[in-house]
């Protein structure tokens, strides 16, 4: 690959990661948020621009080798924000990267993809699409998208399925689902490297003891995770007890986002905070 990987929602918690955390494995980083960057790195190429808007993110991804794209809101919200920012975000990214000459993109998806799903019967990548929310509307959408754009325009995109991203787990249903930021670094890494990945979609987690996820699809592409959040087990577990089946946050793959009241709660928590 050459040129720097466009990287963008450099500003938030994944972007912040991957800004650290990919220079050390050898790729140069362009950072592009809709606020500015308040500690670059050496020679890291930083820009202020919306990642919904396609004449900005053309020009941004000039001449980079690769776009990894993290922009969007990450959690549920009204239809008209998640459609503008997730589903005409990755739209914008995709075809970007196709008007500027980027043969690859690495894009965010979620497990609130299938969200509905019974946990235990979604432990490969190829099952059915039951998102949870609008949020995952959004990114079965965006999966849908990149396979577009492998099939009409010969793009390698790479969507990766992540867990729950966070410095360590917090919760029970985290011992299952955590994506450490060494391998959320590691991750990504591995979608940028892989030899002509075509279109595929790999769960984002770590090697957790008790993941649900099979991480086969994930490790063909190289990636070979070193974390576990079992090494957090005895202290989550003696705040919060052990997971419990028969609950929604246990069984079913998106927890508490595929809860009866979780989205409008979501939707209305965010307006009061607008």
């Amino acid at each position: 690959m050459t040129g720097p990987v466009l990287v963008t929602g450099a500003a938030g918690y994944i972007g912040r990661l991957l800004r650290a955390g990919l220079p050390e494995r050898g790729h140069a980083v362009r950072s592009l948020d809709v606020v500015p960057i308040t500690d670059p790195r050496p020679g890291e190429e930083h820009l202020v621009a919306d990642a919904t808007d396609l004449a900005a993110v053309t020009a941004a991804a000039q001449g980079a080798g690769a776009l990894v794209h993290m922009a969007g809101i990450a959690t549920e919200s009204s239809w008209a924000a998640i459609s503008h920012a997730n589903i005409q975000g990755t739209y914008v990214a995709l075809e970007a990267a196709r008007l500027a000459g980027v043969p690859r993109v690495v894009l965010a998806s979620s497990n609130h993809a299938t969200g509905m799903s019974p946990r235990s019967e979604n432990a490969q990548t190829d099952a059915q699409p039951r998102p949870d929310t609008y949020y995952g509307v959004s990114k079965v959408t965006m999966e849908a998208l990149g396979s577009l754009y492998v099939d009409r325009y010969g793009l390698d995109v790479v969507c990766l399925r992540i867990g729950s991203a966070l410095p360590e787990p917090m919760a029970p249903r985290h011992l299952s689902t955590w994506l450490s930021p060494t391998d959320t670094v590691g991750l990504v890494d591995a979608a940028l490297t892989a030899p002509s990945p075509g279109f595929a979609v790999v769960w984002g987690v770590s090697a957790n003891t008790r993941g649900w996820w099979d991480l086969t699809s994930a490790r063909a592409l190289g990636y070979d995770p070193v974390d576990d959040a079992e090494s957090y087990a005895a202290a989550i577990t003696a705040a919060h007890g052990e997971p419990t089946p028969g609950t929604v946050e246990f069984d079913r793959v998106g927890g508490e986002y595929a809860g009866p009241d979780f989205a409008v709660d979501a939707v209305a928590a965010r307006a009061q905070q607008a």
